[in-house]
């Protein structure tokens, strides 16, 4: 990468554009979304940018002082005139400030990238000034995957995390949020039904059931880095433990969660059990004996995603049917909805949502 992707804490710092045109007022409204201060600094202002101003959002130099870029996180320069800009972009740096120079990567500290906002979600796209169209693309794609509630449920989950810290085991943490982001707590809030959503999260939290038995997915077969399916790509970044046979070749790891625990298989034959609550990947060459048997809970899921022209994975006959590959965007977690009365449903809501410690 000739560019680092990270975010800027941008309380209590300065964003300065150097222009009142269209471009300036492209930028303005970027900045606008975060807790910067704003300036701009230019002749004349359009109508956009004076509103701006005189509602109390930003301030308005008509030439830039000594003091302009003082504690500056960004300058964005979008006069719309080379000249100008190559001369204000000379000011800036001057002054040592990170700059960006609209429509001239080559002046740029800084690339704006094409952002999805979901606030508190924010997914960024860059391709370091060289396809900005291609950028755009890809929001539009992304903008299409994102739920539009998600950043409400982001932000409810941030709230939540002081409860879930104090009230759910620490070795339960992780099946909580995977749950609380996966299955039925988000379908709910996601399709209007906050309240009964509100319920099921108050629950899950006072009496640490969530209905998550887990998932076992067996991915067997010709297994190759290069031609893993999207599917098993998506689970091992889910999986809380991988279990690989040590014919797969290592290099299939790197698509693996980093903090996942990792076990290797080296024996001729093994009964290894897996805990219920967990999401596993086993990864089964061709080549695995037959007598090698990963024996999870009874009440767990499975899961076989086959690689090339791969033969039908070993399970024990005891635990429940191989069922067949899901889409990668379907979920997999099961959840109970219990029916709840209407005053439940109240005194859940105001507790989430006030961040009150329930007694329970």
């Amino acid at each position: 990468m000739k560019t680092f992707p990270m975010f800027l804490k941008m309380a209590g710092r300065r964003v300065v554009v150097i222009g009142g045109g269209e471009q300036a007022a492209q930028k303005a409204r970027l900045v606008l979304k975060t807790e910067a201060a704003l300036t701009f600094v230019a002749r004349t202002l359009d109508s956009e940018l004076e509103e701006i101003v005189a509602s109390g959002r930003a301030i308005w130099e008509r030439d830039a002082a000594a003091a302009t870029f003082d504690n500056a996180a960004l300058v964005f320069v979008a006069t719309g005139c080379p000249g100008a800009d190559g001369a204000w972009h000379a000011r800036a740096k001057a002054a040592g400030a990170v700059v960006n120079v609209v429509d001239n990567p080559a002046l740029c500290d800084a690339i704006t990238p094409s952002i999805v906002d979901r606030d508190p979600v924010v997914v960024a796209i860059g391709t370091e000034g060289t396809a900005p169209v291609l950028g755009r693309q890809l929001k539009t794609r992304i903008e299409e995957i994102l739920h539009p509630r998600l950043g409400d449920y982001a932000a409810l989950a941030g709230r939540l995390r002081p409860r879930v810290a104090q009230h759910v085991d620490r070795s339960q943490r992780r099946p909580f949020w995977r749950w609380f982001f996966t299955a039925a707590p988000w379908h709910a809030f996601s399709n209007g039904q906050e309240d009964n959503a509100l319920e099921m999260i108050e629950t899950a939290i006072t009496t640490g059931e969530t209905a998550d038995s887990g998932l076992l997915t067996v991915v067997s077969g010709a297994i190759d880095a290069a031609m893993i399916p999207m599917g098993a790509v998506q689970r091992l970044q889910e999986a809380d433990l991988i279990l690989r046979d040590h014919r797969v070749p290592k290099a299939i790891l790197e698509y693996a969660r980093r903090d996942a625990e990792r076990e290797t298989i080296t024996a001729e034959r093994v009964d290894r059990h897996i805990l219920p609550g967990m999401k596993t990947v086993w990864l089964r060459s061709a080549a695995t004996a037959p007598e090698i048997g990963i024996l999870p809970d009874p009440e767990m899921q499975v899961e076989a995603i086959a690689c090339g022209a791969a033969h039908a994975p070993v399970i024990p006959a005891l635990t429940p049917p191989v069922i067949e590959p899901v889409p990668v965007s379907a979920s997999t977690a099961r959840s109970v909805v219990r029916p709840v009365a209407e005053n439940r449903q109240t005194e859940a809501r105001q507790r989430l949502t006030q961040g009150r410690v329930s007694s329970g």
